[in-house]
């Protein structure tokens, strides 16, 4: 019972708070978002870099025409028995566009390379920067 009322303080105080105002850029600059993807972090075996760009070509630059940019990075995680391990992958950068839908086309990435390679790629959506256009 004391989690119940607990939870609708919390819940009741959460509506309180305004939506994030649009960030102000300076003259001459515009807040842009990008979306990172992880490709082959966690993966018991990476996709080749020949399979990499088909799927990149395939899949990210319809969604995402405005332009892509891979580059290679490498990761470490500690594993079954606490054991470190280390794996090269690539890291997708993609410049979202102000409107539509960039979330859904950026799932849909996710779930093609998914299917197609058996990994859940993660991603992250850092919040808007003023970038000179």
């Amino acid at each position: 019972m004391m989690r119940a009322a607990a939870l609708i303080v919390v819940l009741g105080v959460a509506g309180c708070t305004s939506a994030p105002k649009p960030q102000a850029c300076p003259a001459g600059q515009a807040p842009l978002r990008t979306a990172q993807l992880f490709l082959g972090a966690g993966a018991t075996v990476a996709p080749g870099d020949r399979d990499l760009r088909r799927f990149v070509d395939q899949e990210i630059t319809p969604r995402f025409p405005d332009g892509v940019t891979v580059v290679d990075g490498g990761g470490q995680w500690k594993g079954s028995g606490n054991r470190l391990i280390r794996q090269a992958s690539k890291v997708v950068l993609v410049v979202l566009p102000a409107g539509g839908d960039s979330q859904g086309k950026v799932e849909a990435v996710r779930k093609a390379y998914r299917t197609k390679f058996r990994q859940d790629p993660p991603v992250v959506v850092p919040p808007p920067a003023c970038v000179g256009l």
